[in-house]
Formats: structure tokens, C-alpha cells, sequence
């Protein structure tokens, strides 16, 4: 069975790598609504999930804990194909899904509900969706109280980006103020939303069905008093502070780190090595962290997805400096299936095409051709060394 693929998938893409989102540090801001769209639907499990390359990421979650698990595998893939919800009653009982270990092992799901995250592009970053055991029915009003949360997730993912845009460039401050002011008024009509959805239901809301919109409502209030103290302060507080800002910034240490725990366990699922090393005396040293997640994540699971159980990919990190000039240096290694001079001059100039990886594994076809993409767009270089077979060594230097 073939994947499904948006038209638009490229672009797709490079508007969801546009927000430079670190998928292990959303969950905090996207809890409640999560289990706000459970409370609404009536359902166990509340997802939020990403969708890229190589991986859906539940990068937030109620019922379950966050995971990610490879794009073929998951439903949303199908959510992210249209603009309207997709609902499954029994995904036993659906050819695309009975066999998925989801369905047949713990927590045996039965039920699906999805409704896309559209960017303000028109893209679709991943789904909203709620799940359960046992089959569900949503009506209309819960329908649509849905699509607000969805609305409200996505308005909080470019107030986070927005944010970071705004601690990163401190020079253009005043510019960023006014951006982030404009997105503030995103997330203000989900409140606004929420409200009129109570107003308008009047004596038909149950208590405690007002009691967490309440909250959710107060929550949202709270967190853009929050963003707002933030933006007053940012301005001193980018130019005295030379430390490390976890917002927009890394260095070799963290950024080990985090390719370890976004996907180190991608590896231990293929039962594939993976080795992260740190080089040189610059290891402490910070540096803008803009599209490093989107850019190695990328190679890093296309190596994992390419190199049979047994194999090893490794990382390594270098930081150059010279003539206060700083190069990131991050070679890709692995010992996997390889690639033609054809494959690799497809990359080069942007082109990819949909491959199969060594456990079967479904390809897509879009996942180095936006690394090629995204490293030009940063004014780096990518060098691809491989053999049919062996192995595949790929080294970025981007300017930093």
C-alpha cells in the first residue's frame, strides 16, 4: 500500500522546518489543550502530532505517554491529506491500520478522530486527534469545539515562534514587538471562541464542561500576560546576558543531547548504534540553534532508516572558530545501504525520489532534498560520499 503524500509536500515541509520547533519542549505549552479536547470528545487519549519528514511526533498528549513512531505507520498521515476531519469508528475493521501494533497490542485502539493543523499558509503541520478503545460519537457542537482547540494549537506554535524569532535578533527588536503583537491576537479569538461557544450554548453547558473551559480560558489568558512581561524584558536582558539562552541557542553539549533524545530512539526500534561525539576545546561555546533540529534530524533518520538492525550511525560535532568566524562542522555516518552517483546528483540539485529503507520501511522521497534546501538557505555546504552496500558519509558546515 502506497503512502499518502500532500501535493504540496515539499513546501509542506519547509513551512513546518520554518517554525524551528524542538519537538521535546512543547508539551508543557500544549498539555492543557490536550486534555481539554479528550474532556471535550469524551474519549481516554488526546493527541497533538507533527508530522515530517521520516516521523510523527505526539510532541503533546493525554492518556498516553509522548512518543513518536514513523510516519507509515500512523493515521494522522492520512488527516494531513485534506482540509476536513477524518474519523475511523473501527481500526480494526480498516486494511490500512487492523495490523498496526496500536491496534493489535496495548492500548488496542479502536477509535479515530483527526482534524488537521493548518498554518496560516494553508499548510498542514499535523493533526489534533482523539482516540479510544471503544467507538465514539462526536456530535456537531463537539465537532466544533474541536476545531477551535485546533485553531488555538497552532496559534500557540507561532506565538513559541515568534518568540524565538523575537530573542534571536535583537537588533530588529522593536520589528519583532510588533510581529509578536499582531500573532498575540491569534490566540486572544481562541479565548474569544471559547467564550462565545459558552455564551451562545447557554443553560446547555453542563458545569463541568464550563469549569474546564474556564480554565483553559484563564490558562491562555495567563500565558500572554506571561509572553507580554517577556517581551518588555527581552530586549535588556539579550544584551547583558552572554550565557547559553536554551530559546535560540545551543552548543556542542546540547545539541548532543538533544539528537540523543529525539532519536536515539528511532535507533533503539531498528536496533541500530547510535554514537553522538563531541570534538575540539569549543565545546561550551553557544551558537544559534536555527534549523540544526530540522537539518541533522533529517540525515540522522534517513541513516537510521537506510542501515539494516546491527549497523552503526555516528555523529560528529565540531565547532570552528576562526577570526571570530564560528563553522559547525556535523559529519553523518553510516553503514547502510548506500546510494548511486544518480541518487546522490539528485539530492544535490534538490530533487529526491520515494525509496523503501532496509526493514521495508516506506520512503517519501523529501527528506534530503530539504536538507539540501535548508543548508543553502543558512549559506552552508553538504558533501556526499557513499558506496552501494557500505556505507554513506554525509558533512554539513553551516556558518554560525
Amino acid at each position: 500500500m502506497e503512502n499518502p503524500i500532500p501535493k504540496d509536500e515539499f513546501n509542506r515541509l519547509l513551512q513546518l522546518a520554518d517554525y524551528d520547533l524542538d519537538n521535546s519542549e512543547l508539551e508543557s505549552s500544549l498539555k492543557d489543550l490536550t486534555k481539554l479536547a479528550a474532556k471535550v470528545a469524551g474519549t481516554n487519549i488526546s493527541l497533538v502530532n507533527l508530522v515530517d519528514s521520516f516521523t510523527q511526533w505526539s510532541v503533546a498528549s493525554e492518556g498516553l505517554p509522548v512518543m513518536q513512531m514513523p510516519r507509515e505507520d500512523s493515521v494522522c498521515q492520512y488527516t494531513i491529506m485534506g482540509n476536513q476531519p477524518l474519523e475511523i469508528k473501527d481500526l480494526a475493521n480498516d486494511d490500512r491500520f487492523k495490523e498496526k501494533f496500536y491496534v493489535t497490542d496495548d492500548p488496542n485502539l479502536k477509535y479515530y478522530w483527526g482534524v488537521p493543523l493548518k498554518s496560516e499558509t494553508g499548510h498542514n503541520l499535523g493533526a489534533l486527534c482523539v482516540l479510544d478503545t471503544e467507538t465514539k460519537h462526536i456530535n456537531p457542537e463537539k465537532v466544533e469545539l474541536l476545531h477551535i482547540i485546533a485553531d488555538e494549537i497552532v496559534n500557540r506554535l507561532n506565538v513559541i515562534k515568534s518568540v524565538a524569532l523575537l530573542k534571536s535578533e535583537v537588533k530588529t527588536s522593536k520589528e519583532k514587538q510588533m510581529q509578536v503583537a499582531h500573532d498575540i491576537r491569534g490566540p486572544i479569538g481562541g479565548i474569544i471562541g471559547l467564550a462565545q461557544i459558552i455564551k451562545e450554548q447557554g443553560d446547555k453547558n453542563k458545569l463541568d464542561d464550563v469549569l474546564e473551559f474556564i480554565k483553559i480560558i484563564h490558562t491562555s489568558g495567563k500565558s500572554l500576560l506571561e509572553l507580554a512581561d517577556e517581551i518588555l524584558s527581552s530586549k535588556d536582558k539579550a544584551v547583558k546576558t552572554p550565557s547559553l539562552n536554551p530559546d535560540c541557542e545551543y552548543n556542542l553539549v546540547t545539541l548532543k543531547e538533544k539528537i540523543e533524545s529525539l532519536y536515539g530512539v528511532q535507533g533503539k526500534q531498528k536496533m541500530v548504534q547510535l554514537d553522538v561525539e563531541t570534538k575540539g576545546e569549543n565545546r561550551e561555546v553557544p551558537f544559534p540553534k536555527a534549523k540544526l533540529l530540522q537539518i541533522l534530524g533529517n540525515l540522522i533518520s534517513n541513516a537510521i532508516k537506510f542501515t539494516p538492525s546491527g549497523g552503526n550511525v555516528s555523529i560528529n560535532l565540531i565547532l570552528v572558530e576562526k577570526e571570530n568566524q564560528k563553522e559547525l562542522l556535523t559529519v553523518v555516518n553510516d553503514t547502510g545501504a548506500g546510494m548511486s552517483a544518480e541518487q546522490i546528483e539528485d539530492i544535490m540539485v534538490g530533487e529526491g525520489k520515494t525509496t523503501n529503507g532496509t526493514s521495508g520501511e516506506k520512503g517519501y522521497g523529501f527528506g534530503l532534498p530539504l536538507v539540501k534546501h535548508l543548508i543553502d538557505g543558512l549559506g552552508g555546504s553538504l558533501k556526499i560520499d557513499s558506496k552501494l552496500g557500505e556505507y554513506s558519509r554525509f558533512e554539513v558546515r553551516l556558518p554560525v
